[in-house]
């Protein structure tokens, strides 16, 4: 191994050693940080929902194809949104087009982030709406009616530094 990679390593083990020594003083967090596709530079405007009323994420018609399934298949992967809705069988698939299932997915990780503009980006590829896209069967989310990503990573039977193990296990595979 470089020395690089075994500098990382010690600091990796001495930042656990501190959390899990720490956890009687740890406070549980929240919410987990998730990155957006693409990064902008603008801060987050804050939450809308409550200013303005309720709002949904919705995709924009008329962006790249390639674009708009790039950030589904991140929204639906290390987004972590649940998207049986959309696929064959679910209340959402119909109709089958990318700007359906891309809006559906969008609006889910919009509300399980706090509603605030940024968590709507999607690199350019979503807009913040007042109009209640759902239709039919398929219902779109509204705040509170799902949960956090946070909750899917800390469960009743996990503790903040068991969290940290976990975390720590996956960078080093």
């Amino acid at each position: 191994m470089t020395k690089k990679m075994w500098a990382l390593q010690y600091l990796l083990l001495i930042e656990c050693y501190l959390v899990l020594t720490a956890e009687g003083h740890v406070v549980q967090q929240q919410k987990v940080d998730a990155g957006i596709p693409v990064i902008t530079l603008s801060p987050p405007e804050g939450n809308t929902t409550f200013l303005d009323g309720t709002t949904w994420c919705v995709a924009l018609a008329g962006v790249p194809q390639v674009d708009l399934q790039d950030a589904l298949d991140w929204a639906c992967g290390l987004g972590m949104v649940d998207c049986k809705e959309i696929q064959q069988g679910g209340k959402c698939f119909e109709p089958e087009t990318l700007l359906s299932h891309a809006s559906y997915a969008f609006n889910n990780y919009y509300q399980q982030n706090g509603n605030s503009d940024i968590a709507c980006n999607f690199g350019g590829t979503a807009a913040v709406t007042k109009n209640n896209p759902s239709y039919g069967k398929c219902v779109y989310s509204t705040p509170g009616s799902i949960s956090s990503a946070a909750s899917i990573l800390m469960s009743k039977n996990s503790s903040p530094g068991s969290l940290w193990w976990k975390l720590a296990l996956l960078v080093l595979l």
